[in-house]
């Protein structure tokens, strides 16, 4: 099993706060609801992480409902994990987390995308115009 960030619950609840809106401003629908529930225990509690094993069905639910409309994988097919990299420069996985990625839950999955977005060295998350300017820059001084 793995753990459920905090920061993944605020974006299913605001996921959820646009698509199901309260009636009244005031009563929480569903979905909304239900993960309201886990994240107020867990600042309660003051952690940032739960294990999907004591998260209840219908907030797992709805939290799938939310990972699903996410994107699958970071992946910018420039994978340098095929190239003998022990983490891809493209999208900031380990060349594990690349051969498992099919098999891996949406909450392993997230965790992954957590840790790679929090390194923040991945290419995926520099502007790769950028990238290709300073190459072409390094090339030329040669």
């Amino acid at each position: 099993m793995a753990d459920i960030h905090i920061s993944d619950l605020e974006l299913a609840i605001n996921y959820w706060r646009q698509h199901e809106p309260s009636v009244d401003g005031i009563s929480l629908p569903g979905h909304t609801r239900v993960l309201a529930e886990i994240y107020a225990h867990m600042v309660y509690s003051r952690v940032t992480r739960v294990d999907e094993k004591y998260v209840p069905e219908a907030a797992l639910s709805a939290w799938r409902l939310w990972y699903a409309t996410t994107p699958d994988t970071p992946c910018i097919a420039i994978c340098s994990t095929s190239q003998g990299d022990a983490v891809c420069k493209g999208c900031g996985r380990t060349f594990e987390e690349v051969q498992l990625w099919p098999q891996m839950t949406p909450v392993e999955k997230r965790a992954a995308w957590r840790r790679i977005t929090d390194e923040g060295t991945a290419w995926r998350f520099n502007k790769y115009a950028e990238r290709a300017v300073e190459g072409f820059d390094a090339l030329s001084n040669q």
